[in-house]
């Protein structure tokens, strides 16, 4: 086919890779070696390359020719310790972990640098045209949080915002939102942008030893959307995991009978609004979108009504019949909230204080909570991403991948959240990754542009391939084919030509 020729800069994507070392094997597919992969677009053609993230992390494991270093889903035990005293140091060391630097889960533009990230405290800058492995940075160094989101947002002059989770600092358990600046003073240049981080807010967790998991958080122009789901880490169990012999992801649990919370903070007064929202038991990853209309936030997530996602990608599960076999009991739901922010405070017990056009509700209570329930956009996608510049802003367009019983994505999706149309593309054993938008540089419309997506062939036989749709049709403008073995991945992000260093930089 024929790629737009304004369509020029790479495609970089992140994923687990390696999961055997030497005689050892991960438990879970998420607990990989991170393989970074990307495609670059230059003048019509497509080159590809693909590269092992050389964290510490991977030196170790690789040195010593098995798995050392613990990851989420998978406990390992360094060195059998010698005596009873050197024993009792080596659980007593674990009980606050010292987390692994394998990011494999996105990728992280900070001013002109780029990181791989995942869901500990270390992230990993990394060349995106060689894919070569550089410094490793500790947040903890700067702010006090052990786990952190790997889908950060950034602001309209590229500041970075994310949220991590600080444990039982000084008996308070507590969300963390910080800010990392896009540019640092011409005269601290030498410095670390991280030494110039800030924290804007924190939320104490309704729980000291029982946070909640989070994956994404959401954001419009005036405010921070961080919902606290009852998904929730056990900190005591967590602390023992290494005695115990078991795994951290053991720690999780899903309380079905509990409440999810919506904590809204004000970007400007960095305070959380007073009202409590909250909406039933659910467990989700991705937040879609969010935006302001008339008093209302409204925000847009992929929810779950239970955790049985995580426990099919145990590798013990992920045999040759792993499509037919593993069956999902609960279906990805995109679902919007609408929170009212301004309504009449003499408004009854029992009323709907929503006054958009919508079915999602928010009925104010007798103890004053006001209880959200949803509107159901669509089912099946997960995955989702938006033509960025409309993030935080009203939209209309989800591009997903389309899963339904499964949770290996067979075709990916574009939905309208306006008229709830849905486009596919798809083809036969093919197993597509998520979808990046990249908007036209002469955009007028949110779908002006076109969708990256790499595929893997679920047949041996065929080569797995990146393809290049119109995203105002979903038709196919042109694929790029590769002769090697390309692995199903997690997220990415496209830059720009311009957005990227040149070599002598």
């Amino acid at each position: 086919g024929q790629l737009p020729t304004w369509l020029q800069g790479i495609l970089l994507r992140n994923g687990p890779g390696m999961h055997t070392i030497g005689d050892s094997k991960y438990n879970h597919w998420f607990d990989g070696l991170a393989l970074l992969h990307s495609f670059t677009f230059k003048n019509g053609e497509v080159y590809y390359r693909s590269k092992y993230l050389r964290s510490d992390t991977y030196n170790c494991n690789v040195e010593a020719n098995r798995i050392v270093v613990s990851e989420f889903g998978t406990m390992a035990y360094p060195d059998p310790c010698k005596n009873i005293f050197a024993k009792a140091f080596c659980y007593l060391s674990h009980t606050i972990p010292e987390f692994t630097d394998n990011c494999l889960i996105n990728i992280m533009k900070a001013g002109d640098d780029f990181y791989a990230t995942s869901e500990t405290n270390f992230i990993r800058k990394i060349n995106p045209q060689t894919l070569d492995t550089l410094d490793k940075v500790d947040y903890n160094k700067y702010i006090a949080v052990n786990v952190t989101t790997s889908h950060p947002h950034y602001d309209s002059a590229g500041n970075i915002l994310n949220m991590g989770t600080s444990i039982v600092d000084k008996g308070k358990t507590k969300y963390v939102l910080f800010k990392i600046p896009s540019s640092v003073p011409e005269h601290e240049k030498k410095k670390s942008r991280f030494k110039h981080l800030e924290v804007v807010c924190s939320i104490p967790s309704r729980s000291l030893l029982h946070p909640s998991y989070y994956h994404s958080f959401g954001i419009t122009e005036n405010y921070i959307i961080f919902v606290e789901q009852p998904f929730r880490l056990d900190i005591v169990k967590m602390a023992t995991a290494y005695i115990r012999g078991v795994s951290w992801a053991s720690c999780l649990a899903f309380s079905q009978d509990d409440k999810t919370w919506f904590h809204i903070v004000d970007r400007k007064t960095k305070k959380e609004v007073s009202n409590k929202f909250y909406a039933d038991a659910m467990v989700f990853f991705h937040h879609v979108n969010a935006y302001e209309e008339d008093g209302h936030i409204v925000f847009d997530i992929i929810a779950y009504t239970d955790n049985s996602l995580y426990d099919m990608f145990y590798l013990k599960n992920m045999n040759k019949n792993f499509e037919e076999i593993s069956k999902l009991t609960s279906i990805p739901t995109c679902k919007r909230f609408v929170v009212p922010l301004q309504f009449d405070k003499d408004a009854g017990v029992g009323s709907n204080l929503v006054t958009l056009s919508s079915t999602a509700t928010a009925v104010k209570e007798k103890d004053g909570n006001i209880y959200c329930q949803p509107e159901i956009l669509c089912e099946g996608i997960e995955l989702p991403r938006i033509n960025y510049d409309y993030n935080g802003k009203k939209y209309k367009y989800i591009f997903a991948t389309e899963v339904q019983w499964s949770p290996i994505p067979t075709k990916i999706a574009k939905f309208n959240t306006q008229t709830k149309e849905m486009l596919h593309w798809g083809g036969e054993d093919c197993w597509p990754s998520e979808p990046i938008f990249v908007p036209s540089p002469d955009a007028r419309e949110e779908d002006d542009g076109v969708v990256l997506t790499c595929v893997v062939r679920t047949d041996p036989q065929k080569a797995p391939f990146l393809i290049v749709l119109d995203a105002k049709t979903f038709t196919e403008l042109g694929r790029a084919t590769v002769d090697v073995d390309m692995h199903l991945d997690l997220h990415g992000m496209f830059i720009p030509q311009q957005d990227l260093k040149t070599e002598s930089e």
